[in-house]
C-alpha cells in the first residue's frame, strides 16, 4: 500500500472515536475545504493520528466528551504504531498536521512556530527517508479567533501546497528541502 503523502494528527476526536475513522467530525471538513483548495484529491492521502485513542474528560453533566492533550507518555507509547504504518505506507512526504504529531516524529524539543511550512527531514527514523511537513492541526483553525481564522487556514492550504508538490520534487530530483533533525529515538520521561 503506497502513498505519495500522508497526513498525520493529533489523535481521534468525538466524531472520529464514535467513527473508527480519522477526520471525519468538525476538523475533518475543515481539512477537506483545505485539500479542495489545495486542489489535492484526500483519496491519494493516507490518514492517520500520532495518538490512537481519544483523551478525553466529560462535562459537569457528564453527557460531552471534551478532548484532553496527550501527554507525552501517551505519544511515546502510540509512535511504533505510526512508525510502523510510515514504513507499510512509504509516503513521500508527511504532513504533520499540528504539534503533537510533529512531536511524535520530530522530539519533544520540535517547535511548530519556528518550523511550520519548511520541508525537513529525520534521518533514520524510517526505512524510506520521507519529506516532513509541520503545519497547524485544523481545528486551529476552528478554535482561533473569528478575524485570524481565514489568515490560518490560507497558511493551512498553502503548506499542503508546499507538502504536495514536494511529492512531485522528490520523484524528479531526489530529494527534497534540506532542515534536518534528530528524530526522538528513546523513551520521552515526563
Amino acid at each position: 500500500m503506497n502513498s505519495a503523502a500522508s497526513l498525520i494528527g493529533e489523535q481521534p476526536g468525538d466524531r472520529e472515536d464514535l467513527a473508527g475513522a480519522p477526520f471525519v467530525g468538525p476538523a475533518g471538513r475543515v481539512l477537506d475545504k483545505a485539500l479542495a483548495a489545495a486542489e489535492i484529491d484526500r483519496a491519494e492521502l493516507y490518514l492517520t493520528n500520532a495518538v490512537k485513542h481519544f483523551k478525553f474528560t466529560t462535562n459537569e453533566r457528564g453527557k460531552r466528551r471534551i478532548h484532553k492533550t496527550p501527554s507525552r507518555t501517551e505519544v511515546e507509547a502510540c509512535r511504533p504504531w505510526v512508525l510502523a504504518e510510515l514504513d507499510t505506507v512509504a509516503p513521500e512526504v508527511v504532513v504533520l498536521l499540528g504539534a503533537t504529531a510533529a512531536k511524535c516524529l520530530l522530539g519533544n524539543d520540535f517547535r511548530l512556530t519556528r518550523h511550520r511550512g519548511e520541508i525537513l527531514h529525520a534521518t533514520g527514523l524510517l526505512d524510506e527517508e520521507p519529506a516532513l511537513v509541520a503545519t497547524i492541526h485544523p481545528s486551529a483553525v476552528l478554535r482561533g479567533p473569528s478575524e485570524s481564522r481565514q489568515e490560518a487556514f490560507d497558511g493551512l492550504v498553502a503548506d499542503l501546497r508546499t507538502a504536495y508538490a514536494t511529492t512531485r520534487t522528490v520523484s524528479s530530483a531526489g530529494s527534497a528541502g534540506s532542515g534536518r533533525f534528530m528524530p526522538a529515538s528513546r523513551p520521552v520521561r515526563r
